[in-house]
């Protein structure tokens, strides 16, 4: 019965927060099954009236449907994706097809379709405001995108595609999430860990116990290639160690090997794209987003590529000079850079950015500097509620408040690493806001930050701290968002957009009252020396021909695997040798700067949906950068100017072009200009 399941019963928690506690694992599938039928019966309602379409009896009553799914599908991808036990993992593995296959039968209608594309075809004389105008278009677009004026036959061919993709990509997560908590590094001693502060071995140590190995040393692998350590351990053997470990995942010839999995997904969305008339599939992916084709994509990843190649050499002669200035010389390797890096940075700098962690304890980074600046800048504030469950203990809720008094919504923040939690940091949603349908917005922040032990505080390096002002940007876009209609709400807006406010919100990290705020000894309570805040900010371009070309080489990856047809995915590929080929063709084949993500463990372009997107960050980061110039321009962290920005930008969701927002909000089209001279690539 409907009661004996929470999750088909309305929450009765603020807000429509999930009831966790009362959930059980064996409560997914079956509500799945009835979020199912009732969803096709209420788009079979739709399409078997008999009247004329209309926005009301069509669009609207579109929009009306599939609530219990979209909740049901939220509140579930929200714990498999942070909380993936093995029970978890069978139940995403049955439910990817089927997932698949219902939203096939959605999407592919043919009846839907049709009314939909009358009402497309006779836009101009249904008296629609702005935002349903924008509606039409895009659920019009999106139809036909996904394969709705496909014959039968074509679209029987594509629902078995969509199907398949969805089971491959549940798996590449799968063993990405086994093998790199099955490659995470055990020292003995913590000799091998010299470099690490007392906080770093403490979390190292807890990690070996929570695996049954007292009085051992545990480094877990993060997503991206290098790891936080690098730039600290002494020991070049353990730097090594890692480095190795990291660069392994999914390409060991074990059960978790990635290699034949990826290639399968490459070309069967290649199939896909072909069926749906498109060359490659990163073709029909930048169709429909604002890069608008692959051959924009590349040229400008090839435009930035050789002054980043140029940037990353120079550095690593500086690297090298400090090295062959040893009692005992060597080349570098990829496992150094970071090493030597900070040696230099201290050399140039007199700045060693691993001694600042005392000055980034998390709670105060948190209160002092991310909602910091979201008060002074939109005026919102936040309040703890311990009284409302999220998924996981260490998860934390805060009710959010406008200027006025008047509830906003939940932030959740989930900052630690797990083995049931997948790498990489994000946000995502769990109640969309929509005026439609009278729901505030639910969001959700995750990080990979280790814990300490019990009683010892949580100090963050300086890319953490980046991270958490970054995903934090993302949540406020979900949150600010105001729309009518659910598919509108929050961050659903072309991903090669969606990375922009999320990137504008890092620009507060140096921002000087916000800075002076959150930065203070864990110990003292004094702030970071002026003196070091001056070099933090005269290094903002430091590396950066070792991070841009790392992003580019992975951007091109992507690209890579994605711009192959059909027939050219079908050979047989050696994907190491795939890998190197193509870096070459950009020229970022460089052995000490290896690519920020290799394709086996490669999660955001083959099991995340950035697949032919993940330029996506380099492409947001035009705007971002103009639009940080914006700020400077007109005074910084204003009130005025962030309700400008809230206002024209986060908070019109998707319901209008984003480029047309921005233009809104900028008064003309972003320049790169800014970009070119952030990371260092002026001639």
């Amino acid at each position: 019965m409907a009661t004996e399941n929470p999750l088909l019963s309305p929450s009765t928690l603020p807000y429509g927060l999930p009831d966790y506690p009362s959930i059980k694992p064996e409560h997914y599938l079956p509500a799945f099954e009835e979020a199912f039928a009732l969803h096709k019966a209420e788009v079979a309602r739709i399409t078997q009236n008999e009247e004329e379409p209309t926005f009301e009896n069509t669009l609207l009553a579109l929009e009306e449907s599939g609530r219990l799914l979209g909740d049901l599908s939220r509140t579930f991808y929200t714990v498999s994706s942070a909380d993936a036990t093995d029970e978890i993992q069978r139940i995403e593995e049955t439910l990817a097809p089927l997932m698949a296959a219902h939203e096939d039968s959605i999407q592919l209608d043919s009846a839907l379709f049709s009314r939909i594309r009358t009402l497309y075809e006779k836009a101009d004389e249904l008296e629609l405001d702005e935002e349903q105008r924008y509606l039409l278009e895009r659920r019009h677009t999106e139809m036909s995108h996904a394969g709705a004026g496909l014959d039968e036959t074509a679209k029987a061919r594509l629902t078995e595609l969509n199907q398949r993709l969805s089971t491959l990509t549940t798996q590449f997560e799968k063993n990405l999430l086994a093998d790199t908590n099955e490659l995470a590094v055990v020292f003995d001693d913590a000799a091998e860990l010299d470099g690490l502060t007392e906080g770093e071995l403490s979390a190292a140590a807890q990690a070996a116990a929570d695996r049954g190995l007292e009085g051992k040393y545990v480094v877990t692998l993060t997503l991206f290639t290098g790891h936080p350590y690098l730039s600290t351990l002494t020991r070049r053997e353990s730097r090594k160690r890692i480095m190795d470990a990291s660069r392994a995942r999914g390409s060991r010839g074990n059960e978790h090997d990635n290699r034949g999995v990826l290639l399968e997904i490459v070309r069967l969305r290649a199939e896909r794209a072909e069926l749906l008339g498109y060359p490659s599939h990163a073709a029909y992916v930048t169709s429909d987003e604002t890069a608008g084709s692959p051959e924009a994509v590349h040229s400008l990843l090839r435009r930035l590529a050789a002054p980043a190649r140029r940037n990353a050499e120079r550095e690593r002669e500086a690297l090298q000079a400090i090295i062959d200035a040893e009692s005992e010389p060597f080349p570098l390797e990829a496992h150094d850079w970071a090493f030597y890096t900070e040696k230099v940075r201290a050399a140039q700098y007199d700045l060693d950015t691993t001694a600042l962690r005392p000055w980034f304890e998390a709670e105060r980074v948190l209160k002092d500097g991310v909602f910091r600046a979201a008060t002074d800048l939109y005026g919102i504030t936040f309040t703890e509620r311990d009284d409302l469950p999220a998924y996981h203990p260490d998860a934390r809720v805060f009710e959010v408040f406008n200027a006025d008094g008047s509830a906003l919504g939940l932030y959740i923040l989930d900052l630690y690493t797990r083995d049931t939690k997948r790498g990489g940091a994000w946000m995502n949603s769990i109640v969309p806001q929509s005026r439609l349908r009278g729901t505030s917005p639910v969001v959700v922040n995750n990080l990979n930050v280790p814990k300490p032990a019990p009683g010892r505080p949580t100090l963050l390096t300086l890319d953490e701290v980046t991270t958490l002002f970054h995903e934090f940007g993302h949540a406020l876009h979900g949150l600010f968002a105001t729309v009518t209609y659910p598919h509108f709400a929050g961050t659903n807006v072309f991903r090669d957009f969606v990375e922009f406010p999320s990137q504008v919100n890092e620009m507060w990290i140096y921002w000087p009252e916000i800075l002076d705020s959150y930065a203070r000894h864990v110990e003292t309570g004094e702030k970071l020396p002026d003196g070091v805040v001056e070099k933090l900010r005269a290094t903002e371009s430091f590396n950066q021909g070792f991070a841009t070309s790392e992003y580019l080489a992975a951007a091109w990856l992507d690209q890579a695997w994605h711009s192959l047809s059909r027939e050219e995915a079908s050979r047989d590929i050696d994907v190491a040798e795939f890998e190197a080929s193509a870096l070459a063709d950009i020229g970022l084949d460089n052995p000490v700067v290896p690519t920020r993500y290799s394709s086996t463990y490669f999660a955001h372009v083959f099991s995340g949906g950035y697949s032919a997107g993940y330029y996506s960050y380099i492409w947001s980061e035009v705007l971002d950068a103009d639009t940080v110039e914006w700020f400077r321009e007109n005074g910084g962290l204003r009130r005025e100017n962030g309700d400008r920005f809230r206002e024209r930008l986060l908070g019109v969701g998707g319901s209008k072009d984003p480029l047309a927002a921005y233009r809104d909000f900028r008064g003309r089209d972003a320049e790169i200009q800014p970009l070119l001279e952030r990371r260092g690539l002026v001639a």
